[in-house]
Formats: structure tokens, C-alpha cells, sequence
């Protein structure tokens, strides 16, 4: 009998690689959890009978490049800029306005709307143009 000759089979299982898939899930799961928005909170609003909702439409102050002010569409000049606006927001409860200054114009044209809104409680919004990147 050749008992002593047989060799005892050993079932190792090589777990390095593990720690590797781990590290990569963790890293993972650790992102797309930072990506998600936490302050986002479900609320399940009761019904109203009225169907009457309360459009907020923001007022659009725009300055050209020569300088002249518009309000929505509407020309008008620097002095009359406060009176025009205070009159239009008159009324409203949160009232919003939406900037469109041209780039080439100095900033204290800017800082003058700015102070005018602040003047009359208006929350100003800076329109922007998104730049294109090129890939190459």
C-alpha cells in the first residue's frame, strides 16, 4: 500500500485580484453617488380646485454696444432706466431680470444696473454665451 505517496491537494484560491475589483467598485459607486443631487426631495403636493398657476416672466435689460438700454425690446435711456423698471415691477413679488450687456462695454454700465436692482429688490440674472470647444 502506497498510502504515504499521495499528496494532499491544497484549494487556495488567490484573492489579490479582489482587493483590485473592490477598490474599483467602491471608487465607483463613491462618484456616481457625488454626481447624484442630494437635495433633491420627493413631495407628494396636495390639489388645488383652481387651475390658475403664477407665471413669473423675468424682464429683460439689455445694453448694446453703442450703449442704449432697452427694456424687453423697448429703447430707453439711462435716467429713465430706474423709473421704467420700478414701474414694471411694481405689483410683483419676486420680481427677476434677466442682463444682456455686450461684452466690449465697461464694466460700470454693468455695476450701474446692478445698483439700480439692487435699489428696487430685483434679483438680476447675467445672461451668457456658451463658448464651443473645439476638439482636435
Amino acid at each position: 500500500m502506497d498510502l504515504s505517496r499521495r499528496r494532499k491537494v491544497s484549494s487556495h484560491v488567490e484573492t489579490s485580484s479582489m482587493n483590485d475589483i473592490m477598490f474599483f467598485l467602491m471608487l465607483f459607486f463613491l462618484i456616481v453617488s457625488t454626481m447624484v443631487n442630494p437635495n433633491v426631495i420627493k413631495l407628494m403636493l396636495p390639489n388645488a380646485r383652481s387651475g390658475k398657476q403664477a407665471m413669473k416672466q423675468p424682464i429683460t435689460i439689455s445694453v448694446d454696444a453703442t450703449g442704449q438700454y432697452f427694456i424687453d425690446r423697448q429703447a430707453t435711456t439711462a435716467s429713465e432706466l430706474e423709473t421704467q423698471l420700478a414701474s414694471r415691477v411694481q405689483g410683483l413679488e419676486s420680481p427677476t431680470a434677466v442682463l444682456r450687456v455686450d461684452a466690449s462695454l465697461n464694466v460700470q454700465k454693468l455695476v450701474d444696473i446692478l445698483e439700480i436692482g439692487n435699489r428696487l429688490k430685483i434679483k438680476m440674472v447675467m445672461a451668457t454665451q456658451a463658448q464651443q470647444s473645439s476638439a482636435k
